[in-house]
């Protein structure tokens, strides 16, 4: 039977009660849930506003301005039924209307009257995340406050103003609201992940790495993700080790294309990036003896010392897995205070790395942050196994729903949602006709 859309699903329910939680204010705060009323009735309820950034000057003020959002689990055993919910919601405000748009002109000045403000408040009362009771008047701090929850929903800088960005997310349809979170929730219902009672999840769109302790978040770091030409996999696995100063073994495709034309240009950039070359056994290799020109797939190892000088960093997290990707840190850290963090080959590299190893090394005492720190500034690699697997889930999702329901949403930086839509309607068109043909019936069965 061909599945149902969740907009059909709420069409046939808006006439009834409420029937799901939906859009939600501040991260890491409760939000009424969206009733079915007429379009533009807000919750009965709204949360506080998001906590005060903390200056993110450091990694551990970075780490602790990204906990202090919230300590609610981006993926968790409720994540899929509670993106079902939301959807539901989204379809229902879709059903009544949406949202109005904000012109692309508009400007907004605090304290001043300004022609479209009280359209912007029309526009979060319908998101939940203005009081309906706040629906007219100047830019004041109640509309402030507003645009920051709405801001922490969207992963956009808490300032409290419509920056071109946070616009840009205003005007987004909620009909794309709602693909997002279908698409979400049809890659959660393909992942099976074994949830235990201390897990990671990188959620790649929105650039963050979280560690999930009883069922809560205690550490969060800003992470690097794939670039949009070599996008990070989606994946499950275990994390076994963690190792102190390591060295990089480049990736064939990198020393092929991206190695060799340094080669070409500059003979000397290997030893200046202190990386040798290596041949069967780890023999060396003389550089200036191997064919530069990136016409054949490398027959030799590229690999760089361990240092400071290193692209892994000190710390490299070992996950094993068919992509060959892994967690690390990087010699590059001033990237971290970049909002578009999409510059990696595929790697996941992580704030205040150090941080997040001695929580995985936590049953382990003697390799506490001082020790790993220790051990670091000596120079000296150091592999340390992990005495109790912790599986690491890295996830795709645009949309979501944490259990204080709070929706959020970022950006398809990979152009994925549409793609697994289409492919999955094809599907279910397929199974749909199949089903009706006597030869290819037992298909659908």
């Amino acid at each position: 039977m061909q599945r149902m859309t969740i907009v059909a699903m709420a069409a046939m329910l808006v006439a009834g009660p409420a029937f799901a939680q939906g859009a939600g204010s501040a991260a890491g705060s409760p939000a009424a849930p969206l009733q079915a009323a007429p379009a533009g009735t807000a919750p009965a309820a709204h949360a506080a506003p998001p906590k005060p950034a903390i200056a993110a000057s450091t990694p551990e003020s970075r780490s602790a301005a990204a906990l202090a959002l919230s300590h609610e689990p981006t993926f968790d055993e409720g994540s899929a039924q509670r993106i079902r919910d939301a959807a539901l919601s989204y379809s229902d405000l879709a059903v009544r209307g949406g949202w109005p748009t904000i012109p692309a002109d508009a400007k907004f000045t605090l304290g001043v009257q300004g022609p479209n403000d009280d359209l912007l408040r029309k526009r979060l009362i319908v998101s939940g995340d203005l009081a309906a009771d706040k629906a007219s008047g100047a830019y004041d701090d109640a509309l402030t406050e507003a645009v920051k929850r709405f801001q922490a929903r969207h992963g956009l800088a808490l300032t409290g103003t419509v920056t071109p960005r946070t616009l840009a997310a205003l005007n987004v349809p909620v009909q794309k609201r709602i693909k997002q979170l279908e698409a979400s929730l049809t890659r959660l219902e393909n992942i099976s992940f074994p949830f235990g009672q201390r897990y990671v999840v990188v959620n790649i769109p929105a650039t963050f790495a979280e560690a999930i302790e009883d069922d809560k978040v205690v550490r969060r770091y800003r992470v690097i993700v794939g670039k949009t030409e070599k996008p990070s996999p989606t994946l499950t696995a275990d994390i076994t080790s963690v190792n102190l100063n390591p060295t990089w073994t480049v990736p064939s495709s990198i020393a092929k294309s991206e190695i060799s034309a340094h080669m070409r240009k500059d003979p000397t950039y290997l030893s200046r990036m202190h990386m040798d070359v290596l041949g069967a056994n780890d023999a060396p290799i003389d550089p200036h003896s191997v064919d530069w020109s990136g016409a054949h797939t490398p027959n030799f190892t590229v690999r760089q010392q361990s240092g400071t000088w290193n692209a892994l960093g000190a710390v490299k997290i070992d996950m094993p897995n068919s992509y060959s990707v892994y967690m690390h840190d990087t010699n590059q850290r001033n990237l971290f205070t970049d909002d578009y963090r999409f510059d990696s080959h595929g790697c996941s590299r992580v704030d205040n790395v150090r941080d997040l190893a001695a929580w995985l090394l936590k049953d382990q005492p003697q390799w506490n942050r001082t020790a790993i720190d220790a051990a670091i500034a000596t120079g000296e690699r150091h592999d340390i196994r992990v005495t109790r697997k912790v599986p690491v889930a890295w996830i795709y999702l645009t949309a979501w729903m944490t259990k204080d329901q709070t929706v959020q949403f970022r950006n398809d930086i990979y152009a994925q949602d549409e793609q697994l839509l289409e492919a999955t309607a094809e599907e279910a068109a397929f199974f749909n006709k199949a089903s009706a043909h006597p030869l290819t019936a037992h298909m659908t069965q």
